[in-house]
């Protein structure tokens, strides 16, 4: 990891801050893995986190965990969750977290078919992420908005990756030359209001550095215009390692 610049932060900005990454964690996941005693399931595309900052998981009444889950008003469960990078990295890992929690169910009808609708009352969740783990409480979770980006994060990505590689040849130029000795691939891997990170990939391992918007930006409308903004401020930007 490179530090070319690193901000003092307080442990409740970081607590904050983790809140904030789990919820734009599930935002942008495609699936989840669900454990309450005796089973587990594998659940792809069926998880949102309520108004209250509950997550619920809606199940076919008809697969193994539902039937399970049926005969229990309420149970002890756990939540798994992988934060991965759209793009083609060595190692795509950027976090993981898990959710503990009460689990409650009620049968709710989603068309012509019945689901199983479960809800999370959390208990504790743990943020892993650049060599940290981080606890977060049910209070903390329920107040964390989710980034701007997450929802868009991967397809911007992807589309920065496939699609510009001069905006990321020149993004790369804002880094010390230093830091670039025996890069040999440079992409970007996280994208968030504050900034994005480039992952410099060497024969031996890879490096991630983060640069900084010059004001956290509150839409996706805006991303344009902070790239640009880096790109003219090739000694002024604020680079530092993802955090």
């Amino acid at each position: 990891m490179i530090a070319l610049s690193k901000p003092s932060t307080s442990t409740a900005d970081s607590t904050d801050d983790a809140g904030v990454r789990l919820r734009s964690m599930l935002v942008a996941a495609d699936s989840l893995t669900l454990h309450v005693p005796g089973v587990e399931a594998y659940v792809i595309g069926r998880h949102a986190v309520t108004s209250d900052g509950r997550l619920r998981v809606d199940l076919p009444t008809d697969c193994h965990l539902a039937e399970h889950l049926a005969h229990e008003r309420e149970t002890v469960a756990m939540v798994e969750v992988t934060d991965l990078a759209p793009t083609p990295v060595r190692d795509r890992v950027r976090g993981r977290a898990t959710l503990t929690g009460w689990l409650a169910t009620e049968t709710v009808a989603a068309g012509n078919d019945q689901e199983l609708a479960t809800v999370l009352d959390l208990a504790t969740a743990e943020l892993t992420a650049d060599g940290h783990t981080i606890c977060i409480d049910a209070d903390q979770f329920a107040s964390a908005q989710p980034d701007p980006l997450a929802a868009v994060e991967a397809d911007l990505l992807c589309h920065l990756d496939h699609h510009h590689p001069h905006t990321v040849e020149g993004l790369s130029r804002l880094i010390p030359a230093r830091h670039l000795q025996g890069v040999r691939q440079v992409r970007p891997v996280r994208l968030d209001r504050h900034g994005v990170v480039l992952r410099l990939e060497l024969s031996r391992g890879d490096r991630d550095v983060r640069l900084s918007f010059p004001t956290p930006l509150r839409h996706p409308d805006q991303l344009g215009a902070q790239i640009e903004a880096l790109l003219r401020h090739t000694h002024g930007c604020r680079a530092r390692h993802a955090r």
